[in-house]
């Protein structure tokens, strides 16, 4: 693997770490901004919306230059944007700084994701997106509480500061360990971009990603007050349990990635089923303390961790360019948008285990836009049979590595 790809994976850490920060510092940052609870966790949903709706434009904007100079830029605009966090007086300074940190994150996770798959061989670009994304699941499971700790030891300023400390690591990193692009992969003029967006089965494999998304957010969102008010942990234990959900998630990141490339289809398919049952299964079993957690680290486990083979599904029905990697990433954030706000509604109606129940049924209509590719793939396999798919062979190949293929 390119030392490169480790790099990208630094610059995702700080962004992932600075979309979460506002999260765990919230009484701290209303009492500084003279703002409510509610006020600041509007926050955290500008930073969503600005990702969703702003990152592809900003990655248009960028798409003239080359892809390691467009990542200079971008770590520029979202420097500027948390240097303006940690300097705002007023909410509507920080409301600002979130915006323009939220816009340049999404576009960097883009052209990110589009310089991993033209640093490495199509073969094994599943797994070189698992490495850069080891930078998303480490922000949820080492940024999140580290901006936490030093927010509440020095101030929550200390946590924007210390993020643009990291944001400086990973552009002198990527400055001197990226190598030079002259062109993104993907096309070239801006109609030839977007013109790929008129393919429908786009669409729809876009839309799997925001329903697996959707429907692990849906509970993820809610873990806190599952965990406490329905299971019956103590306050102090559920940082802990929080962790260990992180760590499933890295885990099953890179198991993910390690299938990605020769069993896309068949992986999304089956993370899908064992999503639905770990989420059925913790919305049933809440109140009994083991089950919820096993349920809780299987959520960890086939969730977020899909995002290798969703990328390489994507890319490999549109391309691997920076608009269709960005339009990816927005369709991704969506489903947090979808989960987290569909599960508080669903929460008022009918009680905290809801989200769960929503995720699950998230889960299901995710797996009915994976059967038909899942069908394809499965049909000229039957056709052919075990025997012809040998004898296809070249000659010399083994006969277990053509099954696989």
């Amino acid at each position: 693997m390119p030392r490169a790809v480790y790099v990208l994976a630094l610059g995702i850490f700080a962004m992932v770490t600075s979309e979460f920060v506002v999260a765990g510092l919230m009484p701290q940052m209303a009492d500084g901004l003279n703002a409510t609870i509610p006020q600041i966790g509007y926050l955290i949903t500008a930073f969503a919306v600005a990702m969703a709706a702003g990152g592809p434009f900003l990655t248009i904007a960028v798409m003239k230059f080359p892809p390691r100079t467009a990542l200079m830029v971008l770590f520029a605009i979202f420097l500027a944007g948390n240097v303006l966090a940690a300097t705002a007086t007023g909410y509507g300074t920080m409301m600002a700084a979130r915006i323009i940190t939220g816009i340049a994150s999404q576009a960097f996770f883009g052209v990110g994701i589009s310089m991993c798959a033209q640093l490495t061989r199509p073969e094994v670009r599943g797994r070189a997106i698992a490495v850069a994304m080891n930078g998303l699941m480490l922000g949820t499971l080492l940024g999140l509480p580290i901006s936490t700790l030093v927010g509440e030891r020095f101030g929550w300023r200390a946590a924007f500061w210390t993020i643009t400390a990291i944001t400086v690591i990973a552009a002198v990193a990527t400055l001197f360990g990226v190598p030079r692009i002259e062109r993104a992969e993907g096309g070239g003029s801006f109609r030839e971009e977007v013109g790929v967006f008129r393919k429908p089965k786009l669409w729809l494999v876009l839309s799997t990603s925001t329903l697996i998304i959707g429907a692990t957010f849906s509970a993820f969102s809610y873990f806190n007050p599952i965990l406490t008010e329905v299971t019956g942990f103590s306050t102090g234990t559920v940082p802990l349990l929080l962790i260990a959900y992180g760590a499933a998630t890295v885990i099953g990141n890179n198991v993910v990635g390690r299938f990605a490339d020769a069993h896309t289809v068949p992986v999304l398919a089956v993370g899908l089923v064992l999503n639905t049952v770990f989420l059925a299964g913790f919305a049933l079993l809440a109140d009994l303390p083991v089950p919820a957690v096993v349920c809780m680290m299987g959520i960890g486990l086939v969730g977020v961790t899909m995002n290798p083979a969703m990328a390489t599904r994507v890319q490999r029905t549109g391309n691997a360019g920076p608009l269709v990697n960005t339009v990816h990433s927005s369709f991704i954030t969506l489903g947090i948008i979808l989960g987290s706000s569909i599960g508080a509604v669903v929460i008022e109606a009918w009680g905290l285990r809801a989200p769960l129940w929503l995720g699950a049924v998230m889960a299901v209509a995710g797996l009915a836009t994976v059967l038909p590719d899942l069908g394809r793939r499965s049909a000229p396999a039957a056709a052919a049979g075990p025997e012809t798919a040998v004898a296809a062979a070249p000659t010399g190949a083994p006969a277990k590595q053509t099954e696989q293929v």
